[in-house]
């Protein structure tokens, strides 16, 4: 959380036009930042990039996100399960109800057998349907998996490691694929990701090539016909670079790029194209390698030094305003952001002060080096954004930045790796956006339970007050009990910034 820089600001994160039908058939044509599709098999890497695009239109889960407002944060509503609750006897254990009539892609039946067949692909390494790339997506994002079992043919049972008020809030990123699919493609999922292979969602995948481009079709049998896609088809093209992706619209090439360049934005509205951004739960960090051998951020004052010496408004105006300054994990206007003691601004003396009170001066320059991402997810323009801080921190406090630049999905792996592994190449920072929507997000990131590589905790950061915090949190009914200890959840994150 410590560079608190920017908060991306484009919602559906790019710039629309009306797409050119076929005589029979609307295909609306996306190209994408990644740099390659995200895998196919029903669990998406190029994280919620991949969640968005391969994930949720084709792969549902037992919860899904409310996205029917763009106005407030996105609630929960029934997915493949209609309800669910805690075990009346043990809090620490959901009851998940299925819905009845839904099919897969393929006609087959979804139903507790489906269920628990993908918890073992997840969760289960001895199971001969194991996927080791999506369990180590899934693990991460639901670290709190425990046992699971089927209760009857539709209502499953999930046991969590203690108890979580918030779990639903993990469910979402459990996606259900069909289990016809790895049979069909003769236990091999990387022939499934090909087949191509069967979901439950609105959409169903019908041509996969890798690193060119992956086609989608409208599936008329989905279980929920007030939510039928209305466009016939969608074609997803990757395109990391971002004037390759300004030159792909203004061609014709593409109807809809995510994260135009910014000073391509002007020239875009002239020409009449639609640009649509919104404020949503985001956050563009450095997460800081604190437990590493000799880490410089092991130190607080440093940690909240580098948070006074950035010029947030400044890396705002180099995205043309399609951002917003962050200070904390969550915005200052939300519910849970409490009243940290720090408000971070660009305050360079207070930062210098702090820097040298931890030993650092002009004799002796903080140096360290972070690891970022050519592109990807809400990556947003990393290249020169980075480049932005790196002189940004040498110009206000004297600190000296190197860049290891790789693909994004080799930097969401580098960020479940120990502090002092050798993938990270001697990183004492990565910088890995992520969503802020909820308090699961944030469980998953600092909870001192959920130290890499079990977890996203890849700083290994441990605040006993969050923890606590966090534990108040998990274990309440009450809503303002539950508000109170997120305020102070959320206040550690800010104070003893990591």
């Amino acid at each position: 959380m410590t560079f608190r820089p920017a908060r991306l600001a484009l919602a559906i994160a790019g710039s629309l036009a009306l797409a050119q039908p076929a005589a029979s058939e609307t295909m609306l044509r996306i190209a994408m930042t990644a740099s390659d599709i995200p895998t196919a098999t029903g669990m998406p890497n190029n994280g919620f990039e991949g969640m968005r695009f391969l994930g949720y239109p084709i792969f549902e889960g037992l919860v899904l996100w409310d996205l029917s407002r763009a106005d407030r944060l996105a609630g929960l509503r029934p997915g493949l399960a209609e309800t669910w609750e805690q075990a009346a006897d043990d809090k620490k254990t959901w009851i998940f109800h299925l819905r009845h009539g839904v099919k897969f892609h393929d006609g087959t039946d979804f139903n507790a057998d489906a269920v628990i067949w993908n918890l073992d692909r997840y969760f289960n390494k001895d199971s001969p349907q194991f996927e080791p790339p999506a369990s180590g997506i899934s693990r991460a994002r639901v670290p709190l998996m425990g046992t699971y079992r089927k209760i009857d043919d539709y209502t499953v049972a999930i046991t969590t490691k203690q108890p979580a008020s918030y779990f639903p809030y993990m469910a979402v990123y459990l996606l259900f694929t069909s289990p016809a699919s790895f049979e069909n493609a003769g236990h091999d999922w990387a022939k499934v990701a090909m087949l191509p292979a069967a979901g439950t969602g609105p959409f169903r995948i019908t041509k996969v090539v890798p690193r060119e481009l992956v086609e989608l079709a409208r599936h008329d049998g989905y279980w929920d016909p007030a939510r039928k896609a209305k466009m016939d088809a969608i074609r997803l093209m990757p395109l990391p670079e971002a004037n390759s992706r300004l030159a792909a619209l203004r061609s014709g090439q593409v109807d809809w790029v995510e994260v135009p360049p910014p000073d391509g934005i002007p020239s875009l509205k002239a020409a009449g194209f639609t640009i649509v951004t919104n404020s949503y739960p985001h956050v563009w960090p450095w997460l800081l390698n604190m437990a590493a051998t000799g880490s410089p951020v092991k130190d607080v004052k440093v940690r909240q030094a580098l948070n006074y010496c950035i010029d947030r408004s400044g890396l705002v105006s180099l995205l043309n305003n399609t951002a917003e300054p962050s200070v904390g994990w969550l915005k200052p206007t939300d519910a849970g952001f409490g009243n940290p003691v720090n408000h971070y601004g660009f305050d360079p003396a207070k930062g210098k002060a702090l820097l040298a009170e931890a030993g650092y001066t002009e004799a002796k320059p903080l140096t360290f080096k972070v690891m970022i991402s050519t592109s990807g997810s809400g990556q947003m323009l990393p290249l020169p954004m980075n480049e932005y801080l790196q002189q940004n921190l040498k110009q206000s406090c004297g600190v000296n930045i190197e860049f290891d630049t790789v693909e994004w999905q080799v930097l969401l792996n580098a960020a479940r790796q120990t502090p002092d592994s050798p993938e990270l190449h001697g990183m004492m920072a990565l910088n890995v956006s992520s969503p802020s929507s909820d308090v699961s997000v944030m469980a998953r990131y600092f909870s001192s339970a959920n130290f890499s590589p079990n977890g996203f905790n890849f700083e290994q950061w441990k605040d006993e007050e969050f923890d606590a915090a966090l534990k108040t949190l998990a274990e309440a009914s009450d809503p303002a009990t539950i508000d109170a200890a997120y305020k102070k959840a959320h206040e550690r994150l800010v104070d003893n910034p990591p």
